[in-house]
């Protein structure tokens, strides 16, 4: 149970939404130090963490199916050269040291296995990012000091709806970012693009991913908490801090791991997989900080300066 105070919806006194430039005054108003700190102690009292490992659960759980779609789509196209480029970017990205299935399944697959693999990852994956958007409507809704969520039905039909809209920007914003590399490769390796198309696509996807990311993540922070938001340009703010953290995160744990002499004979074929694990969970932290921000900012603007409820102390003891 959530133990953060409840954010009341502000707007201007013109009945204007609050935007990014009112987020950046107060910001600088109250400082940044105290902005971010204030922040952590709202996402810790409104059960960010234990949000964050539920939510990287279940993107685990989306990731993996959709691994096997994307090879089972590999293994459906009819073009060997773009079947190659299509599983060499699922084998640089897919965890696990086992992933040259996704090459074999490309290029000795048959068609009736390609169209099983791709329907049945697809399926689970959708089923899993449902559960996983549902997640994310009970997290920032513990963090904005919401107690209950919607009714069932609502709340995971909007979360399959957040699916279904959400699911380009986000799979997108994450291919460019994490396969976008390994995807230039293959084009060059296969004859489709030239080593000046792949630096112009270097340059190209990392803004573009980035700024789709941003994008997705502002649209869930708008509609996810059972509640009225600020504006987009707003959340903007906060979904921008979760991408920041999250790619440091990305960065540092990539540092670690291909530094690190050991990890791979320690950790063997789940390497991978540990790698994944880890980098859902850093990022599903990262996520729900960027709304802890947004709440925290908006918590600030209509005079509550604490994040949380003071400390009830232990229950007390009764004789029955």
């Amino acid at each position: 149970m959530t133990t953060a105070r409840t954010v009341p919806v502000t707007t201007e006194m013109d009945g204007d939404e609050l935007d990014a430039e009112d987020a950046w005054h107060l910001a600088r108003r109250h400082g940044l130090r105290h902005v971010v700190v204030s922040s952590f102690v709202r996402f810790r009292y409104g059960d960010g963490f234990t949000n964050s490992r539920a939510l990287a659960l279940q993107t685990c759980l989306a990731v993996v199916p959709f691994m096997l779609a994307v090879t089972g789509l590999a293994a459906d196209i009819d073009d060997d050269r773009w079947a190659r480029v299509v599983a060499a970017t699922v084998n640089a990205i897919a965890p696990g040291q086992g992933t040259n299935d996704a090459l074999a399944a490309a290029a000795g697959g048959s068609e009736r296995s390609g169209e099983i693999a791709l329907t049945f990852g697809l399926l689970f994956a959708l089923v899993s990012m449902t559960t996983a958007m549902a997640q994310v409507e009970r997290g920032t809704n513990r963090i904005y000091g919401i107690r209950r969520d919607r009714p069932a039905l609502h709340k995971y039909g909007r979360a399959a709806v957040f699916t279904v809209v959400l699911a380009a920007p986000v799979g997108l914003g994450f291919l460019l970012l994490v396969g976008g590399g390994a995807f230039g490769d293959a084009m060059v390796a296969e004859g489709v693009w030239t080593e000046t198309a792949e630096d112009w696509w270097d340059w190209v996807r990392w803004p573009l991913g980035v700024a789709m990311l941003v994008f997705a993540i502002a649209v869930l922070l708008d509609h996810a908490p059972r509640r009225r938001q600020p504006a987009l340009s707003w959340l903007a703010l906060g979904s921008g801090t979760a991408v920041a953290l999250s790619a440091v995160a990305t960065g540092g744990l990539a540092a670690y791991v291909s530094l690190s002499a050991s990890f791979s004979s320690t950790y063997g074929p789940l390497a991978g997989v540990f790698v994944l694990l880890l980098w859902s969970l850093l990022s599903s932290m990262a996520f729900f900080y960027g709304a802890a921000v947004c709440a925290q900012l908006e918590a600030l603007r209509a005079g509550d300066d604490q994040p949380a409820y003071d400390d009830p102390g232990r229950p007390h003891r009764q004789t029955v």
